[in-house]
């Protein structure tokens, strides 16, 4: 996978936006705070920048939902 550039993409930043306050986020709200329809894909993204985001799964209402949370920001070259 080619990972686009973290300080190049729009919505790349907008996912960092979020996940930079170092709390958990679900996909539900990376989905709506970001406005990506693919918070997952964007969460590998950001890893392949370097940035190091823990996911956990836990049981939902509806069945199980992902959090994610950043520990690290991307590397600041893209």
């Amino acid at each position: 996978m080619n990972a686009a550039s973290a300080i190049r993409s729009a919505r790349l930043k907008r996912v960092l936006t979020v996940l930079s306050d170092g709390r958990e986020h679900s996909s539900f709200d990376l989905v709506r705070k970001a406005k990506t329809p693919a918070p997952g894909t964007c969460v590998s993204e950001l890893r392949q920048n370097g940035a190091v985001i823990a996911c956990t799964r836990r049981k939902g209402p509806d069945g199980p939902v992902w959090y994610y949370k950043m520990t690290k920001g991307p590397h600041k070259h893209g």
